[in-house]
């Protein structure tokens, strides 16, 4: 039989939280959004509990019905890794793990961005920022910065950037823009959660057939081809030291640093 679970968005005297029914109405379990716990109701639910939960964190809607079936289905590895990238830090077994299960089942880019690990570089996906569901695909911490990067798929399709602008087939698309503020944003709490001194730059990653006709200036947002990754982080100039590459991580994996 076919499970359906409703998320449900709660916000009221200063709590943040959402709430997992089934369809019978009963409570499978809920997410605070302001601490990061998670209760579950129903343990057999759990993997589908989580996987709902990170549809919800994804969309724009205030309320959720995501059939699952199977009452035993496992999460999805890339899920899983989401849920862990946001509820907190996870120890050196567990980020290796995870590095590896994303090596082989996650998103492109989130793989080639996972190859830089061991090169100095941290890779945090499906960052939740703010209370609204807004989340950051990739967001990035190495030698070479600081970067949000999100994924443009246009397989087939003609995709020209000149300077600040993007076309696809013809068509403008608002992805620099889009990118140059959640930049902006990501930054800005960073620096409200005592990250001084740091510039975060938004990154496009675009398949594509990419033309470049323009190079943008150099702390704009940047588009590039996805087979671009993650080699041109490797050519970019140091600009963090490993410890600050430590202590950045650090904050970045702390929910409240996010939910401002």
């Amino acid at each position: 039989m076919e499970t359906v679970l409703t998320v449900r968005r709660w916000r009221r005297y200063g709590a943040d939280r959402l709430f997992v029914t089934e369809s019978t109405g009963a409570r499978a379990g809920s997410v605070d959004l302001q601490s990061g716990e998670v209760a579950i109701d129903d343990p057999l639910l759990e993997p589908q509990l989580r996987r709902a939960v990170q549809a919800f964190l994804r969309s724009d809607v205030t309320e959720l019905v995501m059939p699952l079936p199977g009452p035993r289905d496992a999460l999805d590895a890339l899920d899983e890794a989401s849920m862990r990238a946001w509820l907190g830090p996870m120890s050196a077994a567990e980020l290796e793990a995870d590095r590896r299960e994303r090596m082989e089942r996650g998103s492109p880019v989130g793989v080639r961005l996972d190859r830089l690990v061991d090169e100095g570089w941290q890779a945090l996906h499906d960052v939740p920022l703010g209370r609204q569901g807004t989340v950051v695909e990739h967001l990035l911490i190495g030698p070479g910065g600081i970067f949000a990067v999100s994924e443009r798929r246009h397989p087939g399709q003609r995709v020209c950037v000149d300077g600040r602008r993007i076309e696809v087939d013809g068509r403008p698309v608002p992805y620099l823009r889009d990118a140059r503020l959640e930049a902006v944003r990501v930054q800005g709490l960073l620096h409200a959660s005592g990250v001084a001194a740091v510039t975060v730059r938004g990154m496009v990653v675009l398949q594509g057939d990419l033309e470049v006709s323009q190079e943008p200036r150099t702390q704009d947002a940047v588009a590039v081809s996805r087979q671009d990754v993650p080699s041109v982080f490797r050519r970019m100039p140091l600009r963090l030291d490993p410890d600050r590459v430590t202590a950045i991580t650090a904050i970045a994996r702390q929910r409240t640093t996010w939910m401002r």
